[in-house]
């Protein structure tokens, strides 16, 4: 049987991960072995799981969604709406870890 080799990192990669999402509850989540990132509004679990786990090296146990509906502001009177942010939170296997502070290698 052939070796089954790392995952290739694929340019739709960078498209599904844009920004790890860096707040007072995210950072109390990591303490559960877990990273919260903004995603593509379009990226579904299983390509969310292939780009952490290729973009990353690491293993990836599970991923969890959610869709931050944009709030109606105003600016000088005029009504306007902030987009809908996606978030995903990916729990790692036991052991591995990602530093967002560092950004991809």
């Amino acid at each position: 049987m052939a070796k089954k080799g790392k995952a290739a990192i694929d340019v739709r990669h960078y498209d599904v991960i844009v920004a790890p999402h860096i707040t007072e509850k995210a950072t109390l989540v990591s303490e559960a072995n877990a990273v919260v990132f903004k995603v593509a509004n379009d990226a579904t679990k299983p390509q969310i799981k292939a780009a952490v786990e290729a973009l990353f090296d690491v293993s990836v146990t599970g991923v969890n969604t959610i869709v931050q509906k944009g709030k109606t502001k105003r600016w000088k009177g005029v009504p306007y709406k902030r987009t809908d942010i996606k978030k995903a939170i990916v729990t790692l296997k036991d052991g591995d870890s990602i530093d967002v502070t560092q950004g991809v290698n």
